[in-house]
């Protein structure tokens, strides 16, 4: 799909996705790429990951990137958007979860078809059972693993995300179950095929962004999104300048204004940024 910039573009504001957009096929960024962003960054651009993993999970790439002393680097969106991390003030300045009621009941529908369920503080995802899914997540976003017996109850504190792994099939019909169900409760979306995601209402990465521009005094306009996947939309749909990969999905390059030449594993993000706002 050819969607690019007619002309240069300005944003003062670069969200990144993590798995498949910033990250290649090892889970690593690019030099090419590492050296356009801190480019960014110098011209007084924020660069902000923003990821459905948990803050832990998103800090070995922010060492990569070598921008967390400066203020252009200092702000992570963790957990699909219901978290904003200060780095330099080291707290959440921003934070939603999921109602107790919410969890209980995906919770509950979860178990009766065979489901894990997982949520996460810190370094940790907590879950209901110890399976390979569970570790699958785990392991992915670098996280320790802790079983909670009685889950139910550890629900009822409200968590910022609930996710529900599985075989892609039965993930695919439950997500329309829970939708259906939940209604404007919660965001339900899967975020990988075989991983459905449960999230505050009215939030996710695109409100995220917005709230991060507000306070920065940036104007939305000038937001500009990376991003490949359904946990990507809001982002994708809100910012001013957005920007789907080409290794994505097809219905997120539909919606975006620009879909890059390259893929995650040929420096995508770095060549747009150097093509088109460096």
């Amino acid at each position: 799909m050819n969607k690019l910039p007619a002309e240069k573009l300005d944003p003062k504001l670069i969200a990144l996705d993590l798995d498949d957009t910033l990250l290649n096929s090892n889970l690593s960024i690019s030099p090419i790429t590492v050296t356009a962003l801190q480019k960014a960054a110098e011209q007084g651009i924020y660069i902000v990951p923003c990821s459905g993993r948990a803050e832990n999970g998103i800090l070995p790439f922010i060492r990569v990137l070598n921008l967390a002393g400066t203020q252009q680097g200092r702000f992570i969106i963790a957990l699909n958007g219901s978290s904003i991390f200060d780095l330099h003030k080291r707290q959440t300045i921003y934070s939603k979860t999921v109602p107790a009621d919410v969890l209980t009941f995906a919770y509950e529908e979860a178990i009766k078809r065979g489901f894990p369920c997982q949520v996460y503080k810190g370094d940790t995802t907590f879950a209901n059972v110890d399976n390979d899914f569970v570790h699958l997540d785990a392991k992915l976003c670098k996280l320790k693993v802790e079983i909670v017996s009685d889950f139910k109850t550890f629900l009822q504190q409200g968590h910022t995300k609930m996710l529900i792994p599985g075989d892609e099939k039965q993930i695919a019909e439950f997500n329309q179950f829970l939708k259906r169900e939940l209604g404007n409760k919660a965001v339900v979306f899967t975020s990988k095929p075989y991983f459905l995601e449960i999230m505050p209402a009215d939030s996710g990465k695109g409100e995220a962004i917005k709230w991060l521009a507000d306070y920065l005094g940036i104007p939305q306009e000038k937001t500009m999104a990376f991003g490949d996947s359904m946990n990507d939309e809001s982002m994708i749909r809100m910012t001013g300048f957005s920007v789907a990969m080409c290794n994505g999905l097809q219905y997120i390059q539909q919606i975006a204004k620009y879909v890059t030449q390259n893929s995650n594993d040929e420096d995508g993000i770095g060549k747009f940024l150097n093509d088109f706002v460096l």
